[in-house]
């Protein structure tokens, strides 16, 4: 039996922090409907109900911002269609949402790759930072892809990397460095292509490149 939505969304106001919301605030995590609940706070209430999708539908339909986040705990990523997923993230209203939707929910679809590629590709802000977000989480969790999936993402890094808007660059960003942090054959090809960015006249592109190769040029493999 699904759990009942209203009552998690009662204990998530119940739980609701002014305080914090001024401090989300500071870190650029803004939304209409903000209520300050702690990611522990959600992890405990996550815990509890276990993995539901209709409770996850049901979150997100509510439009609170720790709602959502709270839903991509309790999705099951089998039950996700591509149709939900590219319906949700076009509803982000910050990095927050979309690196944590990214990063417990999407990436664990078998499509997850898919949906990289086509929302690099977009115009919107945060579907395009999605699309990056995507591809660095892949990187690290996704065991099974051979090295061409994260060439054919340096080709679409090398592409995105003039975009100037905040939320592009850092996940453009994020993407080249974990894909280098893959293993020492990724990690050559992600500093070669950070030097290609680097020559592009453009202050987009010069700090991802920079900022990459201060990590990548002392990674070390495990």
């Amino acid at each position: 039996m699904s759990v009942d939505s209203a009552n998690v969304l009662a204990e998530l106001r119940r739980l609701a922090n002014p305080t914090n919301v001024a401090g989300m605030a500071r870190f650029g995590i803004d939304g209409q409907n903000l209520l300050g609940v702690s990611v522990v706070q959600l992890r405990a209430i996550a815990k509890r109900t276990g993995l539901d999708h209709s409770l996850a539908e049901e979150l997100w339909a509510s439009g609170i911002f720790e709602a959502r986040i709270l839903a991509a705990f309790v999705a099951e990523p089998a039950q996700l269609t591509r149709r939900q997923a590219n319906a949700w993230v076009k509803d982000f209203e910050c990095w927050a949402d979309c690196d944590g939707l990214c990063t417990h929910l999407f990436r664990k679809t078998s499509f997850a790759s898919d949906l990289a590629i086509a929302w690099s590709r977009r115009q919107e802000e945060l579907v395009k930072r999605a699309g990056f977000a995507l591809m660095a989480t892949l990187a690290v969790h996704d065991k099974a892809a051979g090295n061409e999936v994260f060439r054919s993402y340096l080709s679409r890094v090398r592409e995105a990397a003039t975009d100037e808007r905040h939320n592009v660059k850092k996940g453009v960003n994020w993407a080249l460095r974990q894909i280098g942090k893959r293993n020492p054959i990724l990690n050559l090809e992600a500093i070669r292509m950070a030097k290609r960015i680097r020559d592009k006249d453009s202050p987009a592109a010069r700090w991802i490149a920079g900022d990459a190769l201060r990590e990548l040029q002392r990674w070390k493999p495990r």
